[in-house]
């Protein structure tokens, strides 16, 4: 079973030394769930049940599945009607993705930093983290693969750009590449074909660090302009109000001009940004936040509007007061936007991207692909897969599907990866971001071959 580790009180964390879990005492076996069941139930769909908070305690529900590598011929299991197989392996947490029109694909390799504090939750929360391989080797680059033979396999490693600071999103305009770093977005010089940028970069925006790193860069349809992901500093704003001055929200830098505004707030970790084809409306998915239970509040895919607020940290799904953040904010409250479909409590829905690239066959059409990468705050494991969302005139409709799982491996003890970042090659084939196992994953339709073209 998934080791666990219960709302303990401060004196039995401390006699433990706050490092060794207890046994896992969940009824589900999320190993056999995650093989047999697609994802669904309560904590999904546009209208979840948000009505039976369950505050914790002192420390909260961890539960988690120790990372071991893949095995060489290993890898996850594709839905029916697809296959995959690894694009890349061998490299250093590779949590985001970007293809060059040229074809070549970009990884950024990061990863978490540990909590500096020497508290009991902090303790162990970051080894829970290093058994998860949430923190883990901070390669801080990008690398560069390339496909020559063009049978889906990247035969070429180079590294593309280095001595960054937490590298993730990622955005090519022209001939200058965008770099989404933990603490700035900075800019470069870029020539079509080139393995390594060695020229120096631009910062062109400042951005608060601490606690959600992960800064996702997406362009406007006109290249005009980038929209950045910033995640709030804390949980529910214990820190204080003034340490989450523009966090918890999405950004709007206006690259003629290098100004930036804000462009939505109250979105406590958003990651994954893409346009929705059919209205141009910009979507997101975003983290909620921790210790109201195993399905409260739900993680979210949502569109963002100009000017929005979505709830964090004063309220969540739209008006539902959270009463631990104090002093209460009424007027915040009131204007809280509520999400249009919940992904699950604790999932770690990290990243998203539509299908308007796509190769794959139905039913993996007209939708958006999330990636979810697991969850360890929650009682039964829950994630851990990459699912397909209908769309339907530019709204989600019905629930979602798998299209990659087994990443957890029997009754849920061992995991072999953690899917994050999604995006589509050239080709059409779905890629995907193993952070944990360090690979990238390359899906297809079940009769296409090699990395060539499907015929339409």
């Amino acid at each position: 079973m998934p080791r666990t580790f219960f709302m303990l009180s401060m004196a039995t964390a401390l006699a433990l030394g706050a490092l060794i879990p207890a046994s896992g005492q969940q009824a589900a076996i999320p190993g056999k769930a995650d093989q047999e069941a697609a994802p669904g139930g309560p904590g999904y769909g546009p209208s979840p049940d948000v009505s039976n908070p369950q505050k914790g305690g002192i420390l909260p529900t961890i539960s988690w599945s120790k990372v071991e590598p893949w095995p060489q011929d290993k890898a996850p299991i594709a839905a029916k009607g697809l296959q995959v197989k690894a694009f890349a392996r061998d490299l250093v947490h590779p949590r985001w993705l970007y293809v060059l029109p040229n074809g070549d694909v970009l990884a950024a390799e990061a990863a978490s930093l540990p909590s500096p504090s020497w508290s009991p939750r902090a303790v162990f929360q970051n080894y829970v983290m290093r058994q998860v391989r949430s923190i883990s080797e901070n390669a801080n680059r990008i690398t560069l693969l390339r496909d020559t033979n063009k049978d889906g396999v990247a035969d070429e490693k180079h590294v593309f750009l280095e001595n960054l600071n937490q590298p993730f999103g990622m955005a090519l305009i022209g001939d200058r590449f965008y770099v989404g770093n933990t603490d700035a977005v900075v800019m470069y010089p870029y020539k079509e074909g080139e393995t390594k940028i060695v020229a120096e970069g631009k910062k062109l925006m400042s951005l608060k660090v601490g606690h959600h790193w992960t800064r996702n860069i997406l362009p406007s349809k006109d290249g005009r302009k980038l929209y950045v992901t910033v995640g709030s500093g804390s949980n529910i704003a214990e820190k204080g109000q003034a340490e989450e001055t523009d966090r918890a929200a999405i950004h709007e830098l206006d690259l003629e001009t290098g100004k930036s505004r804000l462009f939505a707030g109250g979105l406590r970790n958003a990651n994954g940004m893409g346009w929705e084809p059919q209205t141009g409306v910009l979507w997101t998915v975003v983290n909620e936040r921790d210790e109201l239970g195993d399905v409260m509040p739900p993680d979210y895919i949502t569109s963002v509007q100009d000017g929005g607020f979505y709830g964090w940290p004063w309220s969540y799904w739209g008006k539902n007061v959270d009463d631990r953040v104090q002093p209460q904010n009424a007027e915040m409250v009131a204007k809280s936007i509520t999400p249009d479909y919940a992904l699950g409590g604790h999932t770690a829905a990290l990243s998203m991207t539509f299908d308007e690239n796509s190769k794959l066959p139905d039913p993996y059409k007209g939708g958006a692909f999330i990636g979810l990468h697991g969850s360890w705050n929650r009682s039964n494991l829950e994630g851990y897969r990459v699912v397909f969302l209908p769309f339907k005139d530019g709204k989600p409709q019905g629930m979602p599907v798998d299209v990659l799982h087994g990443f957890l491996q029997g009754d849920g003890d061992i995991s072999h990866g953690r899917p994050v970042g999604v995006t589509f090659d050239q080709n059409g084939a779905l890629l995907v971001a193993d952070d944990a196992g360090n690979a990238i994953w390359r899906v297809t339709g079940a009769n296409a071959v090699s990395g060539a073209k499907p015929a339409n």
